[in-house]
């Protein structure tokens, strides 16, 4: 294994501001996606199938974010396209909190799944910049920051909801303010960072487009497969579980207290590792944990039949999402060459997006013609799978594999 190192920054951009931005801006998305179905179905009278076709457009303006956003992170300087994203998600907030029936919904729907995209997609890349913390550390902290904006955004959503959805959207809009305003004042470092890039091609001291060596790019793509049918299986504990569970006589705020469990565990696992971040020997047996827990997940599923036995499928899954997901981003980028790091950040944005985008049509799918128990088996066999392409692959590979630190 080869070690490319790059140099210690002393003036890039502080963790903590990136922290700050990613806590601000999931919680004001937070207040928006949970309440996304119920509120198109319930108050606007919109079929569950044609809010199929709506959540479908999110997530493919989400995929075409991601790759827009980690080309352009890789021949532009980032520091106004992020204020660009955060402030026209600003922007659009507050328009929907004026203008939120049907089907301008389903519009401002796309646009914030594309404007979620961009500003996931730099965040990632711009984080690849700081040289300061190990890059499983810093993918660990902001995964930490993200969830405990979904802790804290489905917390407050449920009870605004039934006071005023106006004001949610309005609260959503100032986070993304504060968001934008942060970024404005300490993600200037990052011009510099642009600069240096900018003049080092000048200078041809690097190349324009350093290729992603060709082993490199053979393990990347394996691991954007596993993230890929991983999100496939995953969204069906979003969309078609719930169905599941009421169909089981269980009520419907239990299956929403879950996601609260989920990101609750997620807080703790994300504290767990941020402050003890050799639990695992290295990036890749985090990764393959976190898939093996995936599986097992679908496999108590089988079982499931009263909400403690849910939770605790719950449990399993969480412990999966919350090492392998930080994971994946973090190893990807150290075997991304320099100039090639926002390409293969927005590369994971997209495998993901297109596992969000096919999940529930293909676990509805099979659920139509089977039933459920058929499509847990099923997840759990394909999932389990990936463990057994990944394993020998990197195998073959690690000895040979250049990283970039």
């Amino acid at each position: 294994m080869k070690l490319t190192h790059g140099p210690i920054k002393t003036d890039e951009i502080k963790l903590r501001w990136l922290i700050l931005g990613e806590l601000a801006a999931w919680i004001g998305s937070s207040f928006v996606w949970p309440l996304t179905s119920v509120y198109l179905n319930k108050q606007l009278h919109i079929s569950l199938s044609m809010i199929g076709v709506v959540l479908f457009f999110n997530c493919a303006g989400n995929i075409l974010g991601s790759m827009i956003a980690g080309r352009l992170y890789d021949r532009c300087n980032p520091y106004p396209l992020i204020l660009w994203g955060l402030g026209l998600g600003a922007v659009v907030l507050f328009i929907m909190a004026a203008f939120h029936g049907w089907p301008e919904y389903w519009i401002w729907l796309t646009i914030t799944g594309f404007l979620s995209g961009w500003d996931g997609t730099l965040i990632n890349s711009i984080a690849t910049s700081l040289k300061k913390y190990p890059s499983r550390y810093v993918f660990n902290v902001l995964y930490f920051s993200q969830n405990l904006g979904v802790v804290t955004g489905t917390l407050i959503v449920g009870y605004l909801y039934d006071y005023s959805i106006v004001l949610l959207f309005i609260i959503a809009g100032a986070l993304f303010v504060i968001a934008f305003i942060n970024a404005a004042i300490n993600y200037r470092p990052i011009i510099n960072f642009s600069k240096e890039r900018s003049n080092k091609e000048k200078s041809g001291e690097k190349q324009k487009a350093q290729p992603m060596p060709k082993r490199n790019f053979m393990m990347t793509i394996t691991f954007l497969t596993t993230l890929a049918v991983t999100w496939l299986m995953y969204m069906n504990w979003e969309s078609n579980l719930s169905v599941y569970m009421v169909s089981l006589g269980i009520p419907f705020h239990l299956y929403s207290l879950l996601w609260t469990l989920n990101a609750g565990v997620i807080v703790i696992v994300q504290g767990i590792l941020t402050r003890f971040p050799h639990i695992f020997k290295n990036l890749f047996h985090q990764i393959v944990f976190g898939i093996i827990m995936f599986s097992l997940s679908f496999v108590t599923l089988i079982f499931a039949k009263d909400f403690p036995h849910f939770a605790l499928s719950m449990f399993i899954l969480t412990l999966g999402e919350s090492t392998a997901f930080p994971a994946i981003p973090a190893y990807i980028n150290e075997l991304s060459p320099i100039t090639s790091k926002g390409k293969y950040q927005g590369a994971i944005m997209v495998a993901s997006g297109i596992g969000r985008a096919l999940g529930p049509l293909f676990g509805g799918m099979i659920i139509d013609h089977a039933g459920y128990i058929p499509f847990f088996t099923v997840a759990a066999v394909i999932i389990f799978l990936m463990v057994l392409l990944l394993i020998p692959m990197y195998e073959k590979l690690r000895k040979h594999l250049t990283i970039y630190k």
